[in-house]
């Protein structure tokens, strides 16, 4: 139970005396009913009037400005002129049909084009009238376009604009059709207004912090996001409900955090003992990095207090995490605990496993691997040691959440590319144990500290931005389609070195017919540069059975093979030192953190190695950009946060599964310093009251009270 969710009864009796007008369901606000709700509720998510009030408009048109046509020229996105309606037209059959219309003023003509809804529209319109006309604008034969225009009888338009700036909502065709474009929207929050007062819109910030930032009460904000009276009034309403955002974010992930270092029970880990000084002493292969030692200081305070530790791992490619985790499993095996690793594919499983049991060699440590390809009785073999607790680590797939893994001792789970795996997941291995065991998740996909702070602030955050010495940046260059020979000659060059070399194609999606022919198609074109018996190629793709990718895997990490073929399933865990190129075909189609994490798969051991970015010599302004980041930086940090920007947060792997980024409003890419001044500000009050039960910060409590469940919080993102 959250801190938040023990109110006294004087609280909940002053909730249950609060209007809840706006739970009423949308059907009931007049100029909506049953057909119109159904479709609101279909097109948008509008259920209720509280829906109906969080449904901002994505612009407002200042109906003082009407420009004339001849002001539109190829720069000009959206646009309001008047004008008169001289024809309407159908044009075309079926699926090609569409509805063509010319708006005349006295600068020029404009078309107007209608797509879909085409017998509503014209049924709506009459020729010869005079219309208000906005919407976006375009180019078609040379000639002024707008298609899907907003339009108003322009005598109506004039009647009803008591308002300079007039809200324009997200709409949809089929809404559109009912009679519920963005204008008409705008008419039921208008109605929902008249039947709404302060106090049906709570304040959730405390009038300490609203006085402290000089923000505006909530309805009022709420009002004139929605009508407001003018620019400048609206910005002040939109940054009011912005920090709220932020602010009531942060301030439930610093509950969830302060609930667990406080209140949730956890294994003890008392000892560094003999297994964990015996490894560090005499079979650590490397000196540990600085940021090594910091993390794995961190884990052990974590794992010393009787609290669960619930840490996140970040550490770019190749900086030692699989090491750190290693160690703390050997603190938890000290203490008497078995450990468990899950990998999100059965290739990085068994890279792990190999590398654990080369780690752990001489070590009286039993180490066993388990997989969806893992024998019945071999199975049979890992369940019974786990049970009577001679296994002390366990590394495996989506395997080890199966109901048949039982384990005697369960004190550590170490989740890799945790971003692979859904919440429900992840939740089977800590309910494997009465007494919930530490949590570790790593991941090398370095997080952009403003994603890190709203998707995984509820987790103690440990950061690992130092690489092992001897580890050379890789030089990343880019190549189109026309210098491929040339490629070709410098993995030629390196091979005979003694290195080895991968060529990666964007296999997307392993159903995908053509992506599979362009892969073989490469196959066979790099056997053409790299003729056998001389060069010996591997190839791995998804489509293969799991023994031959493996078979595949293991001779090019052997060195019996020359070059990989390969899909993007060696994006992770692939450890090869001696491959010192990577090539990447077709690099407009990756993503700038795929890019990064494939690149990654080179510059393992102590010589130079390079990543050859190779492309078709037609890229968007976007691809360019992507291919001139990585040329510029091997910073998995500055990647992330370029990612975060040019494709937002939404395409993140992993954030779409996290409630903290379901924001309406704010952007964590352009609301930065908001989100670190509301970062500030909800620590600040929590320090002061951790439990918001001093009486200025109740109506914060209550608001968070009733908030509960409506958001896919969970204690770990």
């Amino acid at each position: 139970m959250l801190i938040y969710d023990i109110c006294n009864s004087n609280i909940e009796k002053s909730i249950n005396q609060l209007s809840n007008i706006l739970a009423t369901p949308i059907e009931y606000l007049k100029g909506v009913g049953p057909h119109r709700a159904d479709l609101l509720k279909k097109e948008l998510d509008i259920y209720t009037y509280q829906d109906l009030l969080e449904h901002f408009p994505h612009r407002h048109i200042d109906k003082t400005k009407v420009n004339r046509i001849e002001d539109i020229h190829g720069d000009t996105e959206f646009i309001q002129v008047v004008g008169r309606l001289t024809s309407l037209e159908t044009i075309g059959e079926n699926r090609g049909r569409r509805l063509v219309g010319q708006l005349k003023d006295s600068s020029g003509i404009l078309e107007l084009a209608w797509f879909q809804s085409i017998n509503w529209v014209e049924k709506n319109l009459t020729i010869g009238s005079i219309y208000l006309v906005y919407g976006r604008t375009g180019m078609f034969n040379n000639r002024p376009q707008i298609v899907h225009p907003e339009m108003e009888l322009y005598v109506a338009a004039q009647a009803g604009a008591k308002n300079v700036l007039e809200p324009v909502y997200p709409s949809t065709e089929k809404l559109k059709a009912r009679g519920l474009n963005g204008r008409q929207i705008a008419g039921l929050t208008k109605q929902l207004f008249s039947l709404i007062q302060p106090k049906d819109i709570e304040e959730n910030i405390p009038v300490k912090q609203l006085q402290q930032l000089r923000l505006m009460a909530r309805y009022e904000a709420f009002y004139k996001i929605h009508f407001p009276p003018s620019p400048e009034e609206f910005e002040r309403a939109l940054n009011r409900l912005k920090f709220e955002e932020f602010f009531i974010a942060q301030v439930r992930l610093n509950l969830i955090r302060l609930q667990r270092h406080r209140t949730s029970r956890g294994l003890l880990f008392e000892k560094v003992g003999d297994y964990f000084n015996d490894f560090y002493n005499n079979h650590l292969p490397f000196q540990l990095t600085n940021a090594q030692k910091r993390v794995l200081k961190e884990i052990r305070t974590d794992t010393a207090r009787g609290h669960q530790m619930n840490r996140l791992l970040q550490g770019d490619v190749g900086s030692g995490k699989t090491v750190v985790a290693l160690l703390s499993m050997l603190l938890a095996a000290d203490n008497g605990f078995q450990s468990c690793m899950m990998a999100p594919t059965e290739i990085l499983a068994q890279q792990h496993y190999s590398g654990l049991s080369e780690l752990l060699k001489g070590l009286p440590l039993r180490l066993e691997l388990l997989t969806g390809t893992t024998k019945v009785k071999k199975r049979r073999e890992i369940h019974a040691a786990l049970l009577d607790g001679s296994l002390h680590f366990l590394v495996g797939t989506h395997a080890l959440i199966e109901d048949t893994v039982q384990f005697k001792n369960l004190g550590l789970v170490v989740v890799d590319e945790q971003h692979r795996f859904g919440v429900a997941q992840r939740a089977k291995l800590w309910e494997k144990a009465v007494v919930p065991p530490h949590v570790l998740v790593m991941t090398a996909t370095p997080i952009p500290r403003t994603l890190a702070m709203t998707a995984y602030g509820d987790l103690d955050c440990s950061i690992m931005d130092e690489l092992p010495p001897g580890r050379q940046p890789i030089l990343t260059v880019h190549r189109n389609e026309m210098a491929r020979a040339s490629v070709m000659e410098f993995i030629r060059g390196e091979i005979e070195k003694g290195r080895q070399a991968y060529i990666v194609y964007p296999l997307i999606d392993e159903s995908d017919k053509m992506s599979y022919e362009d892969l073989m198609q490469g196959y066979e074109q790099v056997k053409s540069f790299f003729p056998e018996p001389k060069y010996l190629i591997s190839m791995v793709h998804g489509r293969q059975p799991a023994e031959m990718k493996q078979t595949n895997m293991d001779r090019f990490v052997k060195g019996e093979t020359n070059i990989m073929v390969s899909t993007t399933v060696i994006e992770v865990g692939v450890n090869v030192p001696n491959a010192s190129v990577m090539v990447i075909e077709s690099t407009e189609k990756f993503g700038l953190s795929q890019l990064h994490q494939l690149r990654g798969r080179v510059g393992r051991g102590s010589e130079k190695s390079f990543c050859v970015l190779l492309s078709g010599s037609k890229l968007s302004r976007e691809g360019r950009e992507r291919i001139n980041i990585m040329c510029a930086t091997n910073d998995g940090f500055k990647i992330a946060e370029k990612d975060l920007e040019l494709r937002g947060p939404g395409d993140i792997e992993g954030t779409r599964q996290s409630g903290a980024l379901n924001f309406k409003l704010v952007s964590i890419v352009n609301d930065k310093e908001l989100l670190e001044k509301a970062k500030t500000i909800a620590e600040q009050l929590l320090e002061e009251d951790e439990t918001l039960s001093m009486a200025e910060n109740l109506p914060l409590r209550s608001f968070l009270q009733k908030q509960k469940g409506k958001t896919g919080w969970s204690k770990i993102s």
